[in-house]
């Protein structure tokens, strides 16, 4: 977590140095450090994945350490061009709209607490499908949390809903 604003809304997450190098300074100054494989920026917090849990105390000092340097530099984390509109939201069925709005409300600031993302991907046919992103991507309760959690509040608000599944 961080004291100020990275994005409005939503996240960026990446899975390598060449994918954040166009988008966001802070990501690829990240990737520079031994053993990052994956960054994700949301709105006020940072997720780093490592691939080695060898020196784990070092390595975490040295990415809170760069992280706060970033953050005194006054440098923007992610370029503004990088950053999604979202897409015309006119063109969404009301039952998409209300899928975000509770995914918006509920579910991904609880998400955010644990330092990863819920994105919605589209509606078909009564099936949700969500794409989890930072920590919560390789997450072994992440499918839990999804099924059980998401799925049923999901359910209980649209009944149209049969199912959830991660992209």
């Amino acid at each position: 977590m961080v004291n100020r604003s990275i994005l409005l809304k939503g996240s960026r997450d990446y899975t390598n140095a060449e994918a954040a190098k166009s988008e966001s300074r802070l990501a690829t100054l990240l990737f520079g450090i031994e053993n990052v494989s994956g960054v994700m920026l949301g709105t006020n917090f940072v997720t780093v994945t490592i691939s080695n849990q060898d020196r784990l105390t070092q390595t975490n000092e040295i990415l809170l350490s760069s992280i706060r340097k970033f953050f005194e530099s006054d440098q923007l984390a992610i370029e503004p061009s990088a950053v999604q509109v979202n897409s015309n939201p006119a063109n969404l069925s009301n039952i998409e709209k209300k899928i975000i709005q509770i995914l918006d409300e509920e579910v991904r600031p609880a998400v955010a607490m644990d330092g990863g993302d819920i994105t919605f991907e589209k509606y078909e046919d009564g099936i949700v499908f969500l794409k989890m992103q930072g920590a919560c991507s390789g997450c072994p309760s992440s499918l839990m949390t999804l099924k059980m959690g998401v799925e049923t509040r999901l359910k209980d608000a649209v009944p149209e809903i049969i199912e959830v599944i991660p992209v």
